[in-house]
């Protein structure tokens, strides 16, 4: 399996990017960023690319690949509608275009999150915008996935760049415990994520929108990346 990441350096796209380079089927991982990352796997391919509005230079670079993990994302807090759809819809319609065009029917797996909106017209402005996103991204010729993690619990390393986020973690972590008795539909490791991201992108299900539930449903059945 070849793959591509985008925000591999955020939460979510560094679990995936572990879990890949966990995984013995996965050949070949491109790495799309905005400045390089310390490596040392030689299946990683790092692209440095400074405008994520346009990713046209790269169709050549993004060929020949299977699945792309598009983890990139901001939260919306402080952002008018506009500023936020900039990122949250332009940036990954940019991308999933071109890479429709050099790989159509390719896997490409967005995560927005728990609650984002598919009717596009709630009231919640975020969930509105990724509701759109994802939606637009199944219409692409490509195999496409909303990825809805509700809570997610950082493992092994994983941290949040954004420094409430991070703060949050550090504070609200020893809660992971008992919200995940009490309500364990809405929480989900980020190993957990990561392993379900890779049995979606294997597996390549019918099913197009995954929430915390389904995804540990999905791995029931599978041995914990080690």
């Amino acid at each position: 399996m070849n793959a591509v990441i985008f925000g591999a350096t955020g939460m979510v796209g560094q679990a995936v990017l572990r879990t890949c380079l966990a995984d013995p089927a996965v050949d070949r991982i491109v790495l799309v960023l905005r400045t390089p990352v310390p490596d040392t796997d030689p299946r990683i391919v790092q692209i440095i690319h400074r405008d994520f509005h346009d990713f046209s230079s790269l169709a050549g670079d993004l060929a020949d690949l299977e699945v792309c993990l598009f983890c990139l994302g901001v939260t919306s807090a402080g952002k008018k509608e506009p500023e936020y759809r900039r990122v949250t819809f332009d940036i990954t319609l940019t991308a999933a275009r071109v890479l429709a065009d050099v790989n159509p029917g390719m896997v490409f797996e967005y995560v927005s999150g728990q609650g984002t909106d598919s009717s596009e017209r709630g009231r919640v402005m975020w969930a509105r915008v990724k509701g759109e996103t994802e939606n637009a991204v199944i219409a692409l010729p490509l195999r496409g996935y909303g990825i809805r993690p509700g809570f997610i619990r950082p493992m092994i390393g994983v941290r949040s760049k954004t420094r409430f986020y991070a703060a949050a973690y550090r504070a609200l972590g020893w809660l992971y415990p008992m919200l995940a008795r009490v309500a364990p539909n809405h929480v989900i490791t980020s190993e957990e994520l990561g392993r379900a991201m890779l049995a979606i992108a294997a597996r390549r299900p019918d099913e197009r929108i995954f929430d915390t539930a389904s995804m540990k449903a999905l791995i029931a059945d599978d041995r914990p990346t080690r």
